[in-house]
């Protein structure tokens, strides 16, 4: 175990036996508590944690691929499966540039127009793009300001870097997108009548604007908002532990457990650099290095 890895822990007043395996597999802090209750996991949920690989690595033959082509820390366990890929979900992972790249026969246009680190090839294959996934990628808006009439307005309502074209053409504006995204706060607030509070509850940004507006909040989507962590724990009979399940601020870091792990590494690593076969090298010898150097 490597110093300082995060181990997390539920809070005290989240109680396990009211969350769904299935959302928790998906929880990108659940790890730990995944470690020890291998039984419940959900596989095909795993598969997308890009904090799983760990696990999904000893249990291969649980993998989802279509999930783990997606997962983007999954990069090595990918290309050392290349006949296990999904293409269609692989070509909207934005690691795996490279590997999308080195085989362009496989790339599916559709997706790759989502794919944020996917620019200089949609560049290059202007006739592939699909232009209302591409009005949703956050780094494509040179592109789409170069050909403002390919704009999907929908689409565009939901990225985050358009903001200043939504401001200039609010008549285009899809208001129910526009509620989920997490930059348009203060054009929101400027149109309060358009705003979709059931959207809204998911806006990460938005907990100030809902909390000026408790009546109007969907708490079944809120639960799953993670900055919305203490206004849930304000009210827990509103809370749903369904889409709970899955918001990573159920989790705390478990410092203790962290420290005493730590302690265990720095004693053995104490013993090893003081052994009396290192103690009486040269007076001059690089004990660090001969530890961790390559």
């Amino acid at each position: 175990m490597s110093l300082n890895k995060p181990i997390w822990k539920l809070k005290d007043w989240i109680d396990v036996d009211k969350l769904e395996w299935g959302l928790l597999s998906l929880n990108k802090n659940a790890i730990n508590l995944l470690e020890e209750n291998q039984d419940y996991i959900n596989w095909d949920y795993l598969s997308y944690n890009k904090n799983a690989i760990n696990l999904l690595e000893e249990n291969q033959d649980y993998i989802d691929w279509e999930g783990l082509s997606l997962n983007k820390n999954a990069i090595k366990l990918l290309s050392n499966n290349p006949d296990y890929i999904d293409w269609e979900t692989l070509s909207n992972n934005s690691n795996v540039i490279t590997l999308l790249q080195e085989n362009q026969d496989n790339i599916k246009w559709k997706s790759l127009s989502f794919n944020k680190n996917a620019i200089h090839l949609l560049e290059e294959n202007l006739d592939k793009i699909d232009w209302s996934n591409l009005s949703e990628n956050k780094n494509a808006i040179h592109l789409l300001e170069k050909y403002p009439d390919k704009i999907d307005w929908q689409f565009l309502s939901r990225n985050k870097n358009a903001i200043h074209l939504l401001e200039q053409n609010q008549d285009k504006i899809n208001w129910q997108f526009l509620s989920r995204n997490e930059n348009a706060i203060e054009l929101l607030r400027k149109n309060p009548d358009k705003i979709d509070w059931q959207f809204l509850s998911k806006n990460k940004n938005a907990i100030e604007l809902l909390k000026e507006n408790i009546d109007k909040i969907n708490w079944y989507y809120l639960s799953e908002n993670k900055n919305a962590i203490e206004l849930l724990k304000e009210n827990p009979d509103k809370i749903d532990w369904y889409y709970l399940s899955s918001n990573p601020a159920i989790f705390e870091l478990d410092y203790e457990k962290m420290r005493e792990n730590n302690q265990d590494i720095y004693e053995d690593l104490i013993k090893e650099v003081m052994k009396p076969s290192r103690v009486f090298k040269d007076p001059n010898y690089d004990y660090l290095e001969e530890l961790f150097g390559d």
